[in-house]
């Protein structure tokens, strides 16, 4: 069915939180709303000041451009446009930019009268950005502490983050976060190879039903979460994934300040090892 069949039904007066019906209006078929107009201000105004700053390296290469945090001397302080004050500014932008777009799901939510699960899922994903460049910093005395704005110099602050606590996956947060994330992808890629398999049978035979995918997982793992079980679950394992990540940074730093792999040394100071040392075994033939 053609999306323009839909539009009658979802393109309704209400359901926004903020300029009633002045701002209740559609781009073609995109939803704008006061918070369509914000976020398309601060979009625009950290583009191109990240254009202008790029113009003032001399370089528009995208591997090479860097708004680069202010110095640590600065600490929570404003500093001046070309050391770090354009880096603060964009910051502003992006944050404003990515809530004003949750905020306009929340209102395309009311519209359809639909949960707001969207927005709250993109939420965490404005939760992991917000604690790297804005909660951490604020935590650690000095904003010098969030992640430049470019790929290169991105890359190598979070090698260098790493390398600051020794080995960073042994952060417990960090294992659960990579966990999560691996798991998401795992759960999702049966999900999808599910579907094709179902939607997309050998020529001449009929497309499988949902009843024939539940069949399929009870037969290979022994239960099916269901169709909509699957999506769920996809939802909360990718939520949790963010969430640990914005975890495992911000506990990086204000948290604990020594190595990583230091942390673990209360597993080996359980009771229930004992105070003998343990047996040496000799290695090679006869040991």
């Amino acid at each position: 069915m053609a999306l323009l069949s839909f539009e009658r039904k979802y393109r309704v007066r209400g359901g926004t939180l903020i300029g009633g019906d002045l701002f209740d209006f559609w781009v073609g078929p995109f939803y704008v709303g006061f918070f369509g107009v914000t976020t398309a201000f601060f979009t625009l105004l950290g583009t191109v000041l990240i254009f202008w700053g790029a113009s003032q390296q001399g370089t528009f290469n995208p591997w090479l451009i860097n708004i680069a945090p202010p110095d640590l001397s600065y600490g929570l302080g404003m500093a001046p446009l070309l050391e770090g004050g354009l880096w603060q500014i964009i910051t502003f932008c992006a944050t404003g930019a990515f809530i004003s777009w949750a905020l306009r799901e929340v209102e395309i939510c009311r519209k359809l009268g639909m949960g707001y699960h969207v927005p709250i899922g993109f939420s965490f994903a404005i939760l992991a950005y917000v604690t790297l460049v804005i909660f951490r910093p604020l935590l650690m005395g000095a904003w010098g502490h969030g992640f430049p704005y470019g790929i290169f110099s991105h890359l190598d602050w979070v090698s260098n983050t790493g390398y600051a606590y020794l080995h960073f996956h042994y952060n417990p947060a960090h294992m659960l976060a990579v966990t999560l994330f691996f798991t998401t992808t795992l759960a999702l890629a049966l999900h999808g190879a599910l579907i094709l398999s179902a939607a997309n049978p050998e020529e001449g035979t009929t497309a499988l039903t949902p009843d024939h995918e539940d069949t399929f997982f009870r037969d290979f793992i022994g239960y099916s979460i269901g169709p909509l079980g699957i999506h769920r679950l996809g939802w909360l394992l990718a939520i949790n994934a963010v969430f640990f990540s914005a975890v495992c940074i911000i506990i990086s730093g204000p948290i604990w300040t020594s190595g990583w792999p230091e942390w673990w040394n209360w597993w080996l100071n359980l009771p229930i090892w004992g105070t003998d040392p343990l047996p040496v075994y000799q290695s090679g033939f006869g040991g």
